[in-house]
């Protein structure tokens, strides 16, 4: 993602089906890694494992049943906001949970829920997404999630991803824990780290 000569070297190597698909997996990778401030340490950064995949699943199906967002958007921002909940550490700003809510945030849209419960925080996120535009203006509302271009192009793309081909959900949902540090990427979770 980081050397583009090399991506292109290994997308032509791929399938034409598979290289269309990967490539939106790279671009929304490489969207959001350009976005971030690198830290001097990995100290402070908590790690755990993630629900199952198939009860995460059937809680964005719920949620997107409830609220209307579609379960590939719930799914992506998960993504992005805590590797589907192996990060565990609050933002700088203070957000917390799988789904990254600010308390207050949570006290609005949370509905009573535990905003470190992984269902509950994706009612959440639905709640708050419907609320500001989503399903119709899904730009719109992931802006008020989130507000950085960066961030929705990201978000959008993975969705996107997870349209075209949704049993990429489980690689996706594979993916493991980095942090980019000044002295480079540090993997936190999963083969190799440690």
């Amino acid at each position: 993602m980081r050397d583009p000569g090399l991506t292109n070297e290994v997308l032509a190597l791929l399938p034409p089906d598979a290289r269309t698909r990967a490539r939106l997996t790279v671009t929304a990778m490489a969207t959001l890694i350009a976005g971030v401030q690198p830290v001097a340490s990995t100290a402070g950064f908590r790690t755990g494992p993630p629900e199952p995949p198939g009860a995460l699943l059937a809680d964005f199906h719920e949620a997107e049943q409830r609220f209307g967002v579609p379960w590939e958007v719930l799914a992506a921002v998960m993504y992005v906001e805590s590797k589907f909940g192996r990060a565990r550490s609050a933002s700088t700003a203070g957000a917390q949970g799988p789904m990254q809510f600010l308390p207050s945030t949570w006290n609005q849209y949370g509905m009573g829920g535990n905003i470190d419960d992984p269902h509950d925080a994706i009612l959440g996120a639905a709640n708050f997404l419907r609320a500001n535009g989503a399903p119709a203006d899904g730009r719109r509302a992931l802006y008020a999630y989130n507000h950085s271009d960066r961030y929705v192009d990201a978000v959008l793309d993975l969705a996107d991803r997870l349209r075209e081909e949704p049993r990429s959900y489980y690689p996706l949902y594979a993916w493991q824990v980095f942090v980019v540090t000044t002295h480079g990427d540090v993997q936190l979770t999963g083969p190799g780290s440690g």
